[in-house]
């Protein structure tokens, strides 16, 4: 059961990020990043552990996309005004 649910949050979430990403909307790295879980999840579930490696990978990834579209804009505007 946890596996068909990973695999529809998959199915959502994965390609909702990279459609969001592809027009430039912040908000695709957010759903990239719940996406990773998932992954996890389903590739540990099924020892498929070279996509876990990747999906670990890509988590760090997706926080960074986070990190820089939602909170270095922000510093980057306070530096400016200062």
């Amino acid at each position: 059961m946890l596996d068909k649910i990973c695999q529809i949050a998959i199915l959502v979430l994965t390609p909702l990020a990279i459609l969001l990403i592809s027009k430039k909307i912040k908000w695709g790295f957010v759903a990239g990043l719940l996406s990773q879980p998932f992954w996890i999840i389903t590739t540990y579930i099924n020892k498929q552990w070279g996509v876990f490696i990747v999906s670990v990978i890509y988590f760090f990834i997706w926080g960074y996309g986070i990190y820089e579209w939602f909170f270095k804009e922000k510093e980057n505007k306070k530096n400016e005004n200062a």
